[in-house]
Protein backbone atom coordinates (compact mmCIF):
# COMPACT_ATOMS: atom_id res chain seq x y z
CA UNK A 1 0.00 0.00 0.00
CA UNK A 2 1.39 3.43 -0.89
CA UNK A 3 1.56 6.36 1.53
CA UNK A 4 -1.27 8.33 -0.08
CA UNK A 5 -3.70 5.43 0.19
CA UNK A 6 -2.51 4.65 3.73
CA UNK A 7 -3.10 8.19 4.98
CA UNK A 8 -6.45 8.71 3.24
CA UNK A 9 -7.81 5.38 4.46
CA UNK A 10 -6.73 6.29 7.99
CA UNK A 11 -8.44 9.69 7.86
CA UNK A 12 -11.58 8.00 6.55
CA UNK A 13 -11.48 5.66 9.57
CA UNK A 14 -10.58 2.54 7.68
CA UNK A 15 -7.71 0.27 8.65
CA UNK A 16 -4.76 0.42 6.22
CA UNK A 17 -1.86 -2.03 6.26
CA UNK A 18 -0.08 -0.14 9.05
CA UNK A 19 -0.34 3.00 11.14
CA UNK A 20 0.97 5.97 9.11
CA UNK A 21 3.80 8.13 10.44
CA UNK A 22 4.17 11.90 10.22
CA UNK A 23 6.06 14.92 11.55
CA UNK A 24 5.01 18.55 11.12
CA UNK A 25 8.64 19.68 11.14
CA UNK A 26 12.15 18.20 11.34
CA UNK A 27 14.98 20.47 12.52
CA UNK A 28 17.39 17.93 14.05
CA UNK A 29 20.60 18.00 11.98
CA UNK A 30 22.13 15.01 13.78
CA UNK A 31 19.25 12.73 12.84
CA UNK A 32 19.02 14.11 9.30
CA UNK A 33 22.73 13.57 8.70
CA UNK A 34 22.60 10.06 10.17
CA UNK A 35 20.13 8.99 7.50
CA UNK A 36 20.96 11.33 4.61
CA UNK A 37 24.72 11.80 4.91
CA UNK A 38 27.07 14.39 6.47
CA UNK A 39 26.32 17.07 3.89
CA UNK A 40 22.61 17.10 4.71
CA UNK A 41 21.27 19.45 7.35
CA UNK A 42 18.13 20.93 8.81
CA UNK A 43 16.63 23.58 6.57
CA UNK A 44 19.35 23.39 3.94
CA UNK A 45 20.94 26.74 3.19
CA UNK A 46 19.87 28.58 6.36
CA UNK A 47 23.43 29.67 7.10
CA UNK A 48 23.62 31.44 3.77
CA UNK A 49 20.09 32.81 4.15
CA UNK A 50 21.12 34.75 7.24
CA UNK A 51 23.83 36.56 5.27
CA UNK A 52 21.96 37.34 2.04
CA UNK A 53 21.10 40.85 3.24
CA UNK A 54 24.70 41.80 2.37
CA UNK A 55 24.11 41.21 -1.35
CA UNK A 56 23.01 44.36 -3.25
CA UNK A 57 19.40 44.23 -4.49
CA UNK A 58 19.07 40.74 -2.97
CA UNK A 59 15.34 41.00 -2.21
CA UNK A 60 14.62 41.91 -5.82
CA UNK A 61 16.93 39.17 -7.10
CA UNK A 62 15.43 36.52 -4.82
CA UNK A 63 11.90 37.49 -5.79
CA UNK A 64 12.81 36.56 -9.36
CA UNK A 65 14.73 33.43 -8.37
CA UNK A 66 12.03 32.17 -6.00
CA UNK A 67 9.40 32.51 -8.72
CA UNK A 68 11.05 29.63 -10.56
CA UNK A 69 9.47 26.27 -9.93
CA UNK A 70 12.78 24.42 -9.72
CA UNK A 71 14.00 26.66 -6.90
CA UNK A 72 10.75 26.49 -4.94
CA UNK A 73 10.38 22.73 -5.10
CA UNK A 74 14.10 22.11 -4.52
CA UNK A 75 13.80 23.47 -0.97
CA UNK A 76 11.30 20.72 -0.08
CA UNK A 77 12.55 17.70 -2.02
CA UNK A 78 15.37 16.72 0.40
CA UNK A 79 12.90 16.66 3.29
CA UNK A 80 10.40 14.63 1.26
CA UNK A 81 13.21 12.18 0.53
CA UNK A 82 14.07 12.00 4.24
CA UNK A 83 10.44 11.24 5.11
CA UNK A 84 10.39 8.50 2.49
CA UNK A 85 13.61 7.02 3.91
CA UNK A 86 12.15 7.00 7.44
CA UNK A 87 8.76 5.60 6.35
CA UNK A 88 7.09 8.80 7.50
CA UNK A 89 4.06 8.76 5.26
CA UNK A 90 2.76 12.32 5.56
CA UNK A 91 4.96 15.34 4.75
CA UNK A 92 3.49 18.87 4.99
CA UNK A 93 5.39 21.11 2.55
CA UNK A 94 4.96 24.70 3.75
CA UNK A 95 4.64 26.14 0.26
CA UNK A 96 2.93 29.40 1.19
CA UNK A 97 5.77 30.72 3.38
CA UNK A 98 8.34 32.85 1.49
CA UNK A 99 10.92 35.51 2.37
CA UNK A 100 9.90 39.06 1.47
CA UNK A 101 12.99 40.99 2.58
CA UNK A 102 16.37 39.81 3.81
CA UNK A 103 17.78 41.36 6.99
CA UNK A 104 20.88 40.72 9.10
CA UNK A 105 20.69 37.17 10.36
CA UNK A 106 17.36 36.35 8.78
CA UNK A 107 14.41 37.67 6.82
CA UNK A 108 10.95 39.23 6.97
CA UNK A 109 8.45 36.80 5.49
CA UNK A 110 5.40 37.41 3.33
CA UNK A 111 3.18 37.62 6.42
CA UNK A 112 5.24 40.43 7.96
CA UNK A 113 7.02 38.32 10.57
CA UNK A 114 10.63 39.01 11.50
CA UNK A 115 12.55 35.72 11.49
CA UNK A 116 16.14 35.05 12.56
CA UNK A 117 18.28 31.99 11.86
CA UNK A 118 19.23 30.45 15.20
CA UNK A 119 21.78 27.73 15.96
CA UNK A 120 21.24 24.93 18.45
CA UNK A 121 24.51 24.64 20.45
CA UNK A 122 24.45 20.85 20.68
CA UNK A 123 24.92 19.93 17.03
CA UNK A 124 24.64 23.25 15.13
CA UNK A 125 21.11 22.49 13.92
CA UNK A 126 19.54 25.54 12.33
CA UNK A 127 16.06 26.73 13.22
CA UNK A 128 13.96 29.71 12.22
CA UNK A 129 13.07 31.80 15.27
CA UNK A 130 10.26 34.38 15.45
CA UNK A 131 11.55 37.82 16.49
CA UNK A 132 8.51 40.08 16.33
CA UNK A 133 6.18 41.73 13.87
CA UNK A 134 7.03 44.12 11.06
CA UNK A 135 3.63 45.84 11.18
CA UNK A 136 3.34 48.55 13.83
CA UNK A 137 -0.05 49.85 12.70
CA UNK A 138 -2.99 48.71 10.61
CA UNK A 139 -1.77 51.11 7.92
CA UNK A 140 1.56 49.23 7.79
CA UNK A 141 -0.40 46.05 7.11
CA UNK A 142 -2.60 47.67 4.46
CA UNK A 143 0.33 49.16 2.54
CA UNK A 144 2.59 46.09 2.81
CA UNK A 145 3.62 45.01 -0.71
CA UNK A 146 4.57 41.44 0.19
CA UNK A 147 1.24 39.79 1.06
CA UNK A 148 0.81 36.32 -0.50
CA UNK A 149 -1.22 36.28 -3.70
CA UNK A 150 -3.00 32.94 -4.16
CA UNK A 151 -2.82 33.44 -7.92
CA UNK A 152 0.98 33.74 -7.87
CA UNK A 153 2.05 30.86 -10.17
CA UNK A 154 4.87 30.00 -7.76
CA UNK A 155 2.54 28.28 -5.30
CA UNK A 156 0.75 25.99 -7.73
CA UNK A 157 3.85 25.27 -9.83
CA UNK A 158 5.82 24.35 -6.72
CA UNK A 159 3.09 21.99 -5.54
CA UNK A 160 2.70 20.34 -8.94
CA UNK A 161 6.44 19.74 -9.19
CA UNK A 162 6.46 18.23 -5.69
CA UNK A 163 3.50 16.05 -6.64
CA UNK A 164 5.39 14.86 -9.72
CA UNK A 165 8.44 14.15 -7.56
CA UNK A 166 6.30 12.22 -5.09
CA UNK A 167 4.69 10.09 -7.78
CA UNK A 168 7.51 9.55 -10.26
CA UNK A 169 10.67 9.56 -8.15
CA UNK A 170 9.51 8.60 -4.67
CA UNK A 171 6.86 6.20 -6.04
CA UNK A 172 4.25 7.53 -3.59
CA UNK A 173 6.28 6.29 -0.63
CA UNK A 174 5.50 9.64 0.97
CA UNK A 175 2.37 11.80 0.70
CA UNK A 176 3.41 15.43 0.08
CA UNK A 177 0.67 17.77 1.27
CA UNK A 178 0.71 21.53 0.51
CA UNK A 179 0.92 23.62 3.67
CA UNK A 180 -0.67 27.05 4.16
CA UNK A 181 -1.33 29.45 7.02
CA UNK A 182 -4.78 29.88 8.53
CA UNK A 183 -6.23 33.03 10.07
CA UNK A 184 -4.63 33.43 13.49
CA UNK A 185 -0.98 32.50 13.95
CA UNK A 186 0.72 34.37 11.11
CA UNK A 187 -1.73 37.25 11.51
CA UNK A 188 -0.91 38.15 15.11
CA UNK A 189 2.77 37.40 14.61
CA UNK A 190 2.93 39.91 11.75
CA UNK A 191 1.91 42.62 14.24
CA UNK A 192 3.25 41.30 17.52
CA UNK A 193 0.84 40.45 20.32
CA UNK A 194 0.51 43.99 21.74
CA UNK A 195 -0.39 45.68 18.45
CA UNK A 196 -2.62 42.77 17.52
CA UNK A 197 -4.47 43.07 20.85
CA UNK A 198 -5.19 46.73 20.14
CA UNK A 199 -6.59 45.78 16.73
CA UNK A 200 -8.89 43.22 18.37
CA UNK A 201 -10.40 46.06 20.41
CA UNK A 202 -11.52 47.68 17.14
CA UNK A 203 -14.16 45.36 15.62
CA UNK A 204 -14.04 46.88 12.13
CA UNK A 205 -10.27 46.44 11.89
CA UNK A 206 -10.44 42.93 13.34
CA UNK A 207 -13.19 41.94 10.91
CA UNK A 208 -11.20 43.29 7.96
CA UNK A 209 -8.03 41.51 9.06
CA UNK A 210 -9.60 38.08 9.63
CA UNK A 211 -11.75 38.37 6.52
CA UNK A 212 -8.71 39.00 4.32
CA UNK A 213 -6.75 36.16 5.92
CA UNK A 214 -9.76 33.88 5.62
CA UNK A 215 -10.19 34.65 1.93
CA UNK A 216 -6.50 33.98 1.34
CA UNK A 217 -6.62 30.58 3.05
CA UNK A 218 -9.86 29.71 1.25
CA UNK A 219 -8.48 30.56 -2.19
CA UNK A 220 -5.22 28.72 -1.55
CA UNK A 221 -7.18 25.64 -0.49
CA UNK A 222 -9.39 25.81 -3.58
CA UNK A 223 -6.42 26.14 -5.93
CA UNK A 224 -4.57 23.16 -4.46
CA UNK A 225 -7.72 21.01 -4.22
CA UNK A 226 -8.72 21.82 -7.80
CA UNK A 227 -5.31 20.55 -8.87
CA UNK A 228 -5.73 17.13 -7.29
CA UNK A 229 -4.35 17.79 -3.82
CA UNK A 230 -5.90 15.04 -1.69
CA UNK A 231 -5.21 17.03 1.50
CA UNK A 232 -4.23 20.55 2.58
CA UNK A 233 -2.35 21.16 5.84
CA UNK A 234 -3.29 24.40 7.65
CA UNK A 235 -0.77 25.76 10.15
CA UNK A 236 -2.63 27.92 12.68
CA UNK A 237 -1.72 27.90 16.38
CA UNK A 238 -4.73 28.94 18.49
CA UNK A 239 -3.31 28.39 21.95
CA UNK A 240 -0.34 28.04 24.24
CA UNK A 241 0.43 25.88 27.27
CA UNK A 242 -2.12 27.41 29.65
CA UNK A 243 -4.83 28.95 27.49
CA UNK A 244 -5.80 30.31 24.06
CA UNK A 245 -4.73 33.59 22.45
CA UNK A 246 -8.34 34.81 22.29
CA UNK A 247 -11.57 33.89 24.06
CA UNK A 248 -13.64 31.01 22.66
CA UNK A 249 -16.32 33.56 21.78
CA UNK A 250 -13.86 35.55 19.65
CA UNK A 251 -12.69 32.41 17.84
CA UNK A 252 -16.31 31.50 17.14
CA UNK A 253 -16.94 34.98 15.77
CA UNK A 254 -13.91 35.42 13.51
CA UNK A 255 -12.16 32.07 12.97
CA UNK A 256 -14.53 29.10 13.07
CA UNK A 257 -16.86 30.32 10.27
CA UNK A 258 -13.89 30.63 7.92
CA UNK A 259 -12.54 27.21 8.91
CA UNK A 260 -15.98 25.80 8.07
CA UNK A 261 -15.91 27.45 4.63
CA UNK A 262 -12.37 26.21 4.00
CA UNK A 263 -13.32 22.65 4.99
CA UNK A 264 -16.41 22.76 2.78
CA UNK A 265 -14.35 23.97 -0.18
CA UNK A 266 -11.83 21.17 0.37
CA UNK A 267 -14.45 18.46 0.80
CA UNK A 268 -16.33 19.61 -2.30
CA UNK A 269 -13.15 18.82 -4.24
CA UNK A 270 -12.46 15.46 -2.54
CA UNK A 271 -9.69 16.95 -0.39
CA UNK A 272 -9.03 16.49 3.34
CA UNK A 273 -8.30 19.38 5.71
CA UNK A 274 -5.59 18.85 8.35
CA UNK A 275 -5.13 21.44 11.10
CA UNK A 276 -1.88 21.93 13.00
CA UNK A 277 -2.66 23.98 16.10
CA UNK A 278 -0.36 24.06 19.11
CA UNK A 279 -1.34 24.69 22.69
CA UNK A 280 -4.57 24.10 24.58
CA UNK A 281 -7.50 24.41 22.16
CA UNK A 282 -9.92 22.19 24.11
CA UNK A 283 -12.61 24.91 24.54
CA UNK A 284 -13.11 25.12 20.75
CA UNK A 285 -12.09 21.60 19.76
CA UNK A 286 -15.69 20.51 19.26
CA UNK A 287 -16.37 23.62 17.17
CA UNK A 288 -13.47 22.74 14.89
CA UNK A 289 -14.63 19.14 14.57
CA UNK A 290 -18.12 20.34 13.66
CA UNK A 291 -16.61 22.78 11.17
CA UNK A 292 -15.26 19.78 9.30
CA UNK A 293 -11.58 19.47 10.23
CA UNK A 294 -10.55 15.96 9.16
CA UNK A 295 -7.41 15.60 11.27
CA UNK A 296 -5.70 17.43 14.13
CA UNK A 297 -2.01 17.80 14.96
CA UNK A 298 -0.22 17.76 17.38
CA UNK A 299 -2.64 17.51 20.37
CA UNK A 300 0.06 18.71 22.77
CA UNK A 301 0.32 16.47 25.82
CA UNK A 302 2.01 19.08 28.03
CA UNK A 303 -0.66 21.77 28.35
CA UNK A 304 -2.05 22.74 31.75
CA UNK A 305 -5.57 21.56 30.85
CA UNK A 306 -6.17 17.95 31.97
CA UNK A 307 -9.13 17.75 29.58
CA UNK A 308 -6.90 18.45 26.59
CA UNK A 309 -5.80 14.85 26.55
CA UNK A 310 -5.60 12.82 23.35
CA UNK A 311 -7.17 9.76 24.97
CA UNK A 312 -10.09 11.75 26.40
CA UNK A 313 -10.56 13.59 23.12
CA UNK A 314 -10.56 10.29 21.28
CA UNK A 315 -13.46 9.06 23.42
CA UNK A 316 -15.42 12.24 22.61
CA UNK A 317 -14.51 12.80 18.98
CA UNK A 318 -12.63 9.72 17.78
CA UNK A 319 -15.42 8.69 15.41
CA UNK A 320 -15.53 12.14 13.80
CA UNK A 321 -11.90 13.13 13.26
CA UNK A 322 -8.32 11.83 13.12
CA UNK A 323 -5.51 12.47 15.58
CA UNK A 324 -1.89 13.03 14.51
CA UNK A 325 0.44 12.89 17.52
CA UNK A 326 1.48 13.10 20.26
CA UNK A 327 4.70 11.99 22.00
CA UNK A 328 5.95 15.18 23.69
CA UNK A 329 9.26 16.58 22.40
CA UNK A 330 10.20 17.07 26.07
CA UNK A 331 9.81 13.34 26.69
CA UNK A 332 11.72 12.53 23.51
CA UNK A 333 14.53 14.90 24.51
CA UNK A 334 14.98 14.09 28.20
CA UNK A 335 12.71 11.16 29.08
CA UNK A 336 13.76 7.56 29.52
CA UNK A 337 13.52 5.02 26.74
CA UNK A 338 11.09 3.06 28.89
CA UNK A 339 8.75 6.05 29.23
CA UNK A 340 8.90 6.73 25.49
CA UNK A 341 8.14 3.13 24.62
CA UNK A 342 5.28 2.81 27.12
CA UNK A 343 3.57 5.99 25.90
CA UNK A 344 4.13 5.20 22.21
CA UNK A 345 2.63 1.73 22.63
CA UNK A 346 -0.35 3.18 24.49
CA UNK A 347 -1.05 5.56 21.61
CA UNK A 348 -1.08 2.73 19.09
CA UNK A 349 -3.03 0.36 21.33
CA UNK A 350 -5.81 2.82 22.22
CA UNK A 351 -6.08 5.06 19.16
CA UNK A 352 -5.10 3.03 16.10
CA UNK A 353 -7.81 0.30 15.96
CA UNK A 354 -10.36 1.20 13.30
CA UNK A 355 -8.15 3.88 11.75
CA UNK A 356 -8.25 7.55 12.70
CA UNK A 357 -4.72 7.74 14.14
CA UNK A 358 -1.39 8.82 12.64
CA UNK A 359 1.73 8.28 14.77
CA UNK A 360 3.85 11.40 15.39
CA UNK A 361 5.58 13.49 18.01
CA UNK A 362 3.68 16.09 20.01
CA UNK A 363 5.08 18.83 17.79
CA UNK A 364 8.22 18.10 15.77
CA UNK A 365 11.66 16.47 15.84
CA UNK A 366 13.61 19.25 17.55
CA UNK A 367 17.44 19.46 17.82
CA UNK A 368 17.46 18.33 21.47
CA UNK A 369 16.10 14.85 20.69
CA UNK A 370 18.84 12.15 20.77
CA UNK A 371 19.16 9.90 17.74
CA UNK A 372 18.51 6.75 19.78
CA UNK A 373 15.21 8.16 21.09
CA UNK A 374 14.03 8.91 17.57
CA UNK A 375 15.08 5.44 16.46
CA UNK A 376 12.98 4.01 19.28
CA UNK A 377 9.91 5.70 17.80
CA UNK A 378 10.59 4.04 14.47
CA UNK A 379 11.13 0.68 16.18
CA UNK A 380 7.87 0.86 18.16
CA UNK A 381 5.78 1.78 15.13
CA UNK A 382 7.47 -0.90 13.03
CA UNK A 383 6.90 -3.58 15.66
CA UNK A 384 3.38 -2.71 16.81
CA UNK A 385 1.91 -0.55 14.06
CA UNK A 386 0.70 -3.24 11.64
CA UNK A 387 -2.99 -4.12 11.46
CA UNK A 388 -4.70 -5.85 13.11
CA UNK A 389 -3.38 -3.94 16.11
CA UNK A 390 -2.20 -6.13 18.96
CA UNK A 391 -0.15 -4.21 21.52
CA UNK A 392 0.28 -5.89 24.91
CA UNK A 393 -0.13 -3.76 28.01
Amino acid sequence: MDAVTRVIKTIEHEEPDRVPGCESDFSNATIIQHYMGPKAGSYGGLNALGKLYLVPFISRIMKTVMSRTAVGSATFKPMAKLFSTLYLDLFPAFIELRPWKFIKGGFIDNFGRINKIETFPGDSSKIIGYHGGFFKTMEDYETFPGHPDPNDPYFLKTYLELKRYQEEELKNEVFVVPGIYGLMEATWEGFGIETFSRILAKPKQAEKLFSERGKLALEMTKIFAENDAKAVWVFDDYGYKTSMFMSPRTYRKYIIPWIKRICEAAHKRDCKLILHSCGDIEPIFGDLVNAGVDAFNPIESTTANPEYNIFKLNKRFGDKTTFIGNIAPQMLATGTKEDIEIYSKKLIRELAPGGGFIFASGHSIIPAIPLEHFQLLIKVREKYGYYPINVPK
